[in-house]
């Protein structure tokens, strides 16, 4: 189009308003975005060849899954993930593979069950939270008490309590980024302990879960302030809401709760690691992992079989293209579910380490939406860069300052930079603890998507790859 044209256009289109006495002048003109930083093609390459066709994180996740099952920390089935993770890693040319274990106390689950006497007797579904004391097998028979928060819980007469079966509801839902867990997870982590400061027979929490299926929620609470372990129990969220109802009535509640547990001392877990070699051996590593060890109520598939298979695939796919510059550290940690024993044991034996920077997936393998980094002031332009890295995936940037994972917590409260990847969490509290965190809950194309993230950052942080054309790459 000429510039007459251009031109006549524009008097036509604003004649009207001059003929009104409306001053014309030029259109605002807004201003340009900053340019961005410019991705490395062999970055872009390495992410969109994940994307497409990564196999890796599928093959991982479901070998674990099917050949060691739930993982319990301390017993003999996460004795035996730590033996099948050295096996797979070394077969995918991981180098210097190894354990490092710790003691534990080990708690374990035994048979469980919850029953309503009166006024309308009924069986409902329960499972024990993480250190509940035993009834031992002839249970224990208590009125109910309830409370709709622990903080209504705390603010009770010791005398409305003493001798009860206490039951605090919540009303948790779904959300992307999954912070509702934080709030409503004090009746689980809390509760306990606030029932049994205040003299209670035990307790039973609603479970902290946003789905409507007959499945309890397990999970890790401590009795603490001098409080006795007492019986501790999550309900299904049907079930806690069919007792809430129950409670309506206005009568008094009835409940038979038996939870059978044992407790040893003399148990062991353990880190697995393996690396990627990086061509300055005297460069901080780049750690990246998640956790090995789950709940023993389903095959922990999302909860953390997923992000220990995620950020290994993304290590492999590295290596498959080459030698970084910087070493990747894998890390499988141990003990995360019952209270982050193995970010505590790595970083008593490697917390003087220097380390390049931090990152960990533990929130299931649906899609990476938001990118969180901190890196520090000096190295924001890395962080930009990689921002740009996972941009075409969707992924938009969050905060410059603010990121973090459970095991990795310990490093970071030192100093150490990280970078998180938020994936969407929409569903994974309908999953989380259950026996429905299972294989088929995981969908293959959302798990090469979070590879693909996991890749290209890596890319970026671990530094430009080097081709040896001698080297021979399992595919």
């Amino acid at each position: 189009m000429n510039r007459i044209l251009i031109a006549a256009i524009l008097l036509t289109a604003t004649a009207p308003l001059a003929a009104q006495g409306v001053v014309v002048g030029p259109a605002p003109v807004s201003p340009l975005p900053p340019i961005g930083p410019v991705v490395d093609p062999a970055v872009g390459a390495l992410r969109d060849a994940a994307l497409e066709q990564d196999h890796y994180a599928w093959d991982i996740v479901e070998g674990l899954t099917t050949e060691v099952g739930q993982r319990l920390a301390g017993t003999e089935a996460e004795a035996r993930a730590r033996a099948w993770a050295v096996r797979k890693l070394t077969a995918l040319g991981f180098a210097n593979v190894r354990i490092e274990t710790f003691p534990m106390g080990v708690w374990t689950r035994g048979p469980e069950s919850a029953e309503i006497l009166a006024p309308f007797p009924q069986k409902l579904v329960v499972a024990a939270l993480g250190n509940s004391a035993s009834t031992g097998p002839a249970g224990v028979t208590g009125e109910i008490v309830a409370f709709d928060s622990v903080d209504a819980l705390r603010r009770a007469p010791d005398a409305a309590v003493r001798g009860k079966i206490v039951f605090v509801d919540h009303n948790m839902l779904p959300t992307q980024d999954g912070s509702g867990y934080g709030q409503f997870g004090a009746p689980r982590r809390q509760g306990p302990t606030a029932a049994s400061l205040k003299g209670a027979l035990a307790i039973v929490v609603r479970s902290i879960g946003t789905d409507h299926h007959r499945n309890p929620h397990a999970g890790v609470q401590i009795f603490s302030d001098g409080a006795r372990p007492i019986p501790a129990g999550a309900l299904t969220v049907p079930d806690a809401e069919q007792l809430a109802r129950i409670l309506q009535r206005g009568r008094p509640v009835t409940m038979h709760l038996t939870l059978v547990s044992q407790v040893r001392q003399n148990g062991d877990s353990g880190n697995v690691i393996a690396e990627v070699p990086g061509r300055d051996p005297h460069l901080p590593p780049v750690l990246v992992g998640g956790h090995l060890d789950s709940w023993d109520l389903g095959t922990g598939a999302i909860d953390d079989g997923a992000g220990v298979a995620i950020t290994t695939a993304a290590a492999k796919r590295i290596m498959d293209a080459g030698r970084p510059l910087r070493t990747i550290r894998v890390v499988w940690f141990g003990a995360e579910e019952v209270g982050l024993f193995g970010g505590f044991d790595y970083v008593a034996r490697h917390g003087k380490e220097q380390h390049y920077a931090a990152a960990e997936s533990d929130f299931g393998a649906d899609h990476v939406w938001k990118l969180n980094s901190k890196l520090g002031p000096e190295r924001k332009a890395e962080a930009e860069m990689i921002a740009a890295a996972v941009a075409p995936l969707g992924i938009v940037t969050g905060s410059f300052n603010d990121a973090g994972g459970s095991d990795i917590e310990p490093l970071v409260a030192g100093g150490v930079p990280v970078v998180g990847f938020d994936q969407d969490g929409t569903r994974y509290f309908d999953i989380h603890h259950t026996p429905d965190d299972t294989l088929d809950k995981i969908d293959p194309i959302q798990l090469r998507q979070n590879v693909a993230a996991w890749t290209a950052m890596l890319a970026v942080l671990a530094g430009p790859i080097a081709t040896d054309p001698k080297r021979t790459h399992r595919r």
